[in-house]
């Protein structure tokens, strides 16, 4: 008999963090249904052979065994076993150890995460808790770098701010990455989250030349590999980063750390990102054990 697994989704980044264990899962003679919530999602991601609904009763009828949730909550109509696999690495934003009463399963990432839930565990009674690594960085180590007309070799500095107006590098930065993008011999690359505001989109893509892309539709692993520094905030995508034992430049982070250069000002982004594209080993040594705690997975194999 089949077994049939459902997905949960309410946003677009949902694709990639999925797709890794729906592949496994179909590979393995399994079923995968995606029930969409809500409005956030393009329906025009899903390709030919995914299948799909907004139906709640279609999902309910397809009688999930497990429904694997990147999102924080799920509804309890929905039979079989609910799972969390997370949208984020990032484990310092507010929220991120809240329980909900949602879940019988967390699948975390390291120990970084591991620890916390596994507290939280024992102290609720009511799921468990299994370190498996995020499936979407199954595909992480051996993307191909992203590739653009303007490409020179030199080095390329990549700028990925989180969405939250309360957290966001974006409005504090826009006037030294304009300046930065004209004076020196970088490269930037800008991928903002799909949840940006596109005021703010628009204004980076209006500063748009040689030395300058926005970019718009791209998995981010391929951006990732080829940025040098990354340039953030406390976004999640820092931590997917380091994983490839590459220097970020924070602007204010929650919690910043040895494995990172944050500053309060934009006036320090400039001599900051020098210093991260010649690190010192032990900045590097850093760099590599924040990493281990955090996803020490880089088999491809988290979504198995």
């Amino acid at each position: 008999m089949t077994q049939h697994y459902l997905f949960f989704i309410a946003q677009n980044y949902s694709f990639e963090i999925l797709r890794p264990l729906q592949r496994h899962i179909q590979n393995s003679g399994g079923e995968v249904l995606w029930f969409v919530y809500g409005n956030e999602v393009n329906i025009a991601n899903f390709s030919v052979d995914e299948k799909f609904t907004t139906d709640a009763l279609q999902a309910v009828s397809f009688n999930p065994v497990a429904t694997y949730v990147p999102g924080n909550v799920v509804p309890n109509f929905i039979p079989g076993y609910k799972i969390q696999v997370f949208h984020g690495l990032e484990w310092k934003k507010k929220g991120h150890f809240v329980i909900r009463g949602c879940f019988d399963l967390y699948c975390t990432h390291g120990p970084a995460t591991t620890n916390r839930f596994n507290q939280l565990a024992k102290q609720h009674g009511y799921f468990d808790v299994v370190e498996t690594g995020w499936p979407k960085l199954d595909g992480l180590f051996t993307s191909p770098s992203y590739q653009w007309e303007q490409q020179r070799d030199v080095p390329t500095i990549l700028f990925a701010p989180t969405f939250s107006p309360s957290l966001t590098a974006a409005p504090a930065l826009f006037d030294e990455i304009t300046r930065l993008s004209r004076e020196k011999d970088w490269q930037w690359l800008v991928k903002f989250h799909p949840k940006m505001d596109p005021v703010w989109i628009e204004k980076y893509r209006s500063i748009s030349s040689d030395k300058l892309l926005v970019i718009d539709d791209c998995d981010v692993s391929h951006v990732l590999q080829a940025g040098d520094v990354m340039v953030s905030d406390t976004s999640s995508i820092i931590g997917e980063f380091a994983l490839l034992g590459k220097p970020a430049v924070t602007l204010n982070n929650s919690q910043p750390g040895g494995y990172l250069i944050d500053i309060n000002d934009a006036s320090q982004l400039e001599s900051s990102i020098e210093q991260a594209l010649s690190p010192s080993e032990k900045f590097s040594e850093q760099i590599r054990g924040y990493a281990q705690d955090l996803h020490p997975y880089d088999d491809g194999e988290s979504a198995k």
